[in-house]
């Protein structure tokens, strides 16, 4: 079944219902993690149209990453449109959407289920991307992707951990349980 999108039955009938934070949720994560890996690729093709969106998605990377001249090169010259330490924070937000879908929200390592408690842990960790990156800026270490991926991944996680049950628990109802939602 499509996440965000629920099919109730009721005793007349059957009716399609769209779960529009959760459906909007899903989209933009989708976004964040193939415009990147797509850009260089698109860049690179030479095809009409192509490279125009490739330079939106290249935009938008740079507007949202603070080195997005450290992205990898996939498609030489033309690299992703957000560095390692970024798209490792999209990694670990699609790593903890695949793992709600499939456990529902349940599990100990939801930290929405322990309230401020969770949303100290989550902010605790996710400095990991921020603390890092103030490390290099400070000269401690230089660029490094196989340094700053993790670093991403594990503020991704974080994030993830916390609000992905926030996002797709809105609205919830009792048939939802029932009908598998």
């Amino acid at each position: 079944m499509l996440p965000g999108l629920v099919f109730k039955k009721s005793s007349s009938t059957q009716h399609f219902q769209i779960r529009w934070v959760s459906a909007v949720a899903d989209f933009l994560l989708a976004g964040m993690v193939v415009g990147p890996l797509t850009a260089p690729f698109l860049a690179a093709s030479g095809l009409p149209m192509l490279p125009v969106i490739a330079n939106i998605i290249y935009f938008m990377g740079v507007h949202v990453c603070p080195q997005p001249e450290m992205g990898v090169a996939l498609s030489p010259p033309y690299i992703m449109a957000v560095c390692m330490r970024c798209y490792g924070t999209v990694t670990g937000l699609l790593i903890t959407r695949l793992l709600y879908g499939f456990t529902g929200g349940k599990g100990f390592y939801w930290l929405k289920q322990y309230g401020w408690s969770g949303a100290a842990l989550a902010s605790v960790l996710m400095m990991a991307y921020p603390l890092e990156l103030a490390a290099e800026v400070l000269g401690w270490w230089s660029f490094n992707n196989y340094v700053v991926t993790p670093f991403g991944l594990m503020t991704g996680l974080a994030w993830g951990l916390f609000t992905i049950p926030i996002l797709h628990e809105w609205r919830r109802t009792p048939d939802d349980e029932k009908f598998g939602a």
